[in-house]
């Protein structure tokens, strides 16, 4: 669906990109980082209200960057001789570092949008698996479910004991607003940000987690030391939720 906020998220994408383009061929310097692909840079470019969304170089977001850094740093250990599900997997660097486990299951309620080799086809709504998975990762799919706390109780049951799963979801400061399917498209952008989101969440996402049934730590870029932020870009939250029981991932 076509709106004027997705043009303009658009537009603005590609001229701050190509500015940056320019910049590095006038021989600005590059005194930035993306942890994501490696490269030094010499800015991010916007989308939409961020200012330093995305990494010229391979296009990562900050909860992108954010992931890769919170791996590298160790505070994060992907699992290898393991199942991990991995949900709306166009991440390309995140795709990289799971691919490496025993049992990788690259998954969406339309597989046929991604390049990814082996698409699963996965309804979250519908997940009957049980004591499956050592790792589930979602970014930004939760506020597209029409029933969270089902699918949150499904994948409880769907990881192992001691199992994680790592979601991050679109914040703003207010408490969780519900919608759903039968509100209109542009009625939805509107409230929630964007035509096929159901909900806005808010930092009480935390308690719906909690009961789901989850441990929960939320790690957020806001508490990483303003030097390394800025020179990253990091943002986002991470909900680390796991499942009682059994050994941690870490």
């Amino acid at each position: 669906m076509i709106t004027v906020q997705r043009v303009a998220k658009a537009v603005g994408k590609h001229l701050t990109r190509t500015a940056l383009k320019a910049r590095k061929a006038l021989g600005a310097r590059a005194n930035r980082g993306c942890p994501a692909c490696g490269a030094t840079v010499v800015g991010f470019f916007r989308y939409g209200d961020n200012g330093e969304w995305g990494c010229p170089d391979c296009g990562a977001s900050p909860r992108e960057r954010l992931m890769n850094w919170l791996i590298a740093q160790g505070t994060l250990t992907v699992p290898t001789d393991a199942a991990i599900l991995h949900m709306a997997p166009n991440e390309a660097s995140l795709v990289r570092r799971f691919s490496a486990a025993a049992d990788y299951r690259p998954a969406d309620l339309d597989p046929a949008r991604y390049t990814v080799p082996n698409m699963h086809r996965v309804d979250l709504m519908e997940l009957a698996d049980a004591d499956r998975y050592d790792l589930f990762y979602a970014s930004h799919v939760m506020e597209h479910v029409p029933d969270d706390m089902a699918v949150l109780r499904n994948i409880l049951r769907a990881l192992k004991p001691g199992g994680e799963a790592w979601l991050i979801v679109p914040l703003w400061s207010k408490p969780t607003e519900d919608g759903s399917f039968a509100m209109p498209p542009r009625e939805r952008e509107r409230r929630f940000g964007q035509w096929d989101h159901v909900r806005q969440y808010g930092p009480d996402f935390a308690d719906r987690i909690r009961a789901a049934g989850f441990d929960l730590e939320e790690i957020d870029a806001a508490g990483i030391d303003v030097a390394t932020r800025h020179f990253y870009a990091l943002d986002d939250r991470l909900f680390r939720a796991r499942k009682p029981g059994g050994a941690a991932t870490r």
